[in-house]
């Protein structure tokens, strides 16, 4: 790192660059500039929170409203407003605009914030647009008198209330692509809790005991989860602004300009189509799970005359078991990759520095996912009945919840290294691959979700089929990265992968076997209370777990943990590439 910083500089004296604000930092200028895992390490803090405050949201809903078509409804209502807040705010139209922005801000920094400006505006019209469409025509399905039944045009309206949303986390994710190339990684990550903790404040002011003491009378279930959706829009405003606020403290000033067709937003354009589907195969996925879970609620009992296998409240049990695993995949698998991402961009013209990068990016994500898969299936039962179980969320929904993430988690690994192989292709400037393979995955999966919910598996059978084909995904897209930049797993990579194989085996049966005491002989003396028992089970296997994973690391020399804590190691060589 030295070598190269000190010959930038010695460059930088020969030749003045362009004038800038002196508040306004360049991405190569930044001390921690190449370092993605002290970005990631921030990324990965901020994002606990989150995704800690999204447990919070989830269980506060799940309790107010159990696993019925009330909450089916506004979990479909919800799917089409987050589809893009995954898509745009984790995918897409960052990728698309982040590699362009940070360009033009290395060559002409005035023209790169006219750029961003544009996008802004444009982005802002068209979803505008977009969202004025989607109102009337959700308008003219909920008034055509077709018989849906009474859940479903709860669900249509929820979706009509929560769609705003959609325009605000675009813009969000815009302006977090620009704090990004400015090594601003906070404001980002920390915007989703605005969110969380808004629906909380939201289920818990029209909780009856809370709504008794404000109005003096209880509020219609119907009408407290209207209250929620409203919450959302709420919230969605608030990221726009608080991002927006970020960059003015960074000294970053942009002007929304109207849209303009200018060559740097063409080039975005081009990208964006290909990008959604290459990294939004898995929320694509994740949707069609969706609309396949809610149908008795939002279509009907039958499928063509034929009983439809999967019952009410099977969206919101599939939805809480997306919660569990999506933790560990929010806060360390897409941390990695959303860090990683301009580090890859900006050494795309480097093979060895690249294809460095991303070893040590695929090493990061099995080192923390593997391990996260085996614990989330050793624990999942005291897992799902601690968070969820209470109120109107019976055990017997508990014990679904965790069947379905039987199903899930273990492909955590595989949804991590999507992630960061797809950005791979993109700081490349192939966006085309990704998409095909995506296409593929995208038609696979659907046709096991339609086979395997005839089976016993029932509404698991939707999780398998996600995790088969983040596998099948991530199986292509290693092989093509192979060909075409050189192997990617070399001999430290297997290593390190074998070595985060065994760390997650023994961590998977510390785990099993804290859980098997802890119920049998824990659980019979509390009682008969269910909830404590499965609360002192979770714990008794996190402590196991962690125990067992430190002493993995230690004993197996997993240096990748020490990247996370430390950043990147300081016998780093740089001679034009980086060791692994």
């Amino acid at each position: 790192m030295a070598s190269r910083i000190g010959s930038i500089e010695s460059n930088r004296s020969a030749t003045p660059p362009p004038r800038r604000p002196a508040a306004l930092p360049r991405p190569t200028d930044h001390p921690m500039s190449g370092s993605f895992e002290r970005h990631a390490r921030t990324v990965t803090l901020l994002t606990l929170v989150s995704r800690v405050t999204g447990l919070a949201r989830d269980a506060t809903l799940a309790r107010l409203f159990g696993a019925g078509p009330l909450m089916d409804a506004f979990n479909f209502g919800f799917t089409v407003p987050n589809l893009f807040r995954r898509l745009f705010g984790e995918g897409a139209l960052t990728a698309s605009f982040l590699p362009v922005y940070a360009r033009l801000d290395r060559d002409d920094p005035a023209r790169a914030r006219a750029f961003a400006g544009a996008m802004l505006g444009g982005v802002a019209v068209l979803l505008a647009a977009i969202t004025l469409i989607g109102e009337a025509a959700l308008a003219l399905v909920r008034d055509s008198g077709a018989d849906r039944g009474a859940d479903a045009g709860i669900g249509i309206e929820l979706l009509m209330i929560m769609l705003p949303f959609m325009p605000f986390v675009c813009l969000t994710a815009l302006l977090g692509a620009v704090l990004q190339v400015h090594h601003r990684f906070g404001p980002t990550a920390a915007s989703p809790i605005l969110l969380n903790l808004a629906v909380v404040a939201a289920g818990l002011v029209g909780a009856p005991p809370v709504a008794s003491k404000l109005l003096g009378h209880e509020l219609d279930p119907a009408m407290h989860v209207r209250i929620v959706a409203a919450s959302v829009v709420l919230a969605g405003a608030g990221q726009v602004l608080w991002s927006w606020l970020a960059l003015r403290r960074s000294g970053i000033r942009l002007a929304l300009r109207g849209p303009r067709l200018s060559e740097p937003i063409r080039e975005t354009i081009r990208k964006v189509l290909p990008m959604l589907v290459g990294l939004g195969v898995f929320q694509l996925n994740t949707a069609v799970d969706a609309l396949i879970a809610s149908w008795r609620t939002m279509v009907g009992p039958t499928f063509f005359g034929i009983e439809w296998p999967l019952e009410e409240g099977s969206l919101t049990v599939l939805t809480c078991a997306q919660r569990l695993y999506e933790f560990p995949l929010g806060v360390f698998g897409v941390a990695v990759a959303t860090a990683i991402f301009p580090a890859m961009a900006r050494e795309s013209h480097d093979a060895a520095a690249f294809l460095t990068t991303l070893r040590r990016g695929l090493r990061l994500t099995v080192f923390i996912g593997l391990p996260a898969s085996a614990a989330l299936v050793a624990m999942r039962d005291p897992l799902a009945a601690t968070l969820f179980q209470g109120g109107r969320f019976t055990p017997e929904d508990s014990e679904m919840v965790a069947w379905v993430l039987l199903g899930y988690a273990p492909a955590i690994w595989a949804y991590s290294m999507q992630q960061v192989a797809t950005r791979a292709f993109y700081a490349l400037g192939d966006s085309m691959t990704p998409m095909r393979v995506a296409l593929g995955m995208v038609v696979l999966n659907l046709a096991l979700n339609l086979i395997l919910i005839w089976t016993p598996l029932g509404v698991a059978g939707l999780a398998w089929s996600t995790a088969i084909a983040a596998i099948a995904q991530i199986s292509i897209l290693m092989a093509l990265l192979s060909r075409r930049v050189g192997a990617v797993v070399d001999r430290q990579v297997a290593s390190s992968w074998s070595r985060s194989l065994v760390c997650a085996v023994v961590t998977g049966a510390a785990v099993a076997v804290a859980a098997w005491i802890s119920n049998r002989f824990v659980g019979a003396a509390l009682g008969g209370d269910a909830w404590l028992a499965a609360l002192v089970a979770l714990a008794a296997s996190t402590l196991s777990g962690c125990g067992a994973a430190l002493l993995c690391v230690r004993l197996l020399g997993l240096e990748e943990f020490g990247w996370l804590l430390r950043g990147r190691p300081s016998d780093t060589t740089h001679n034009g590439s980086r060791s692994a």
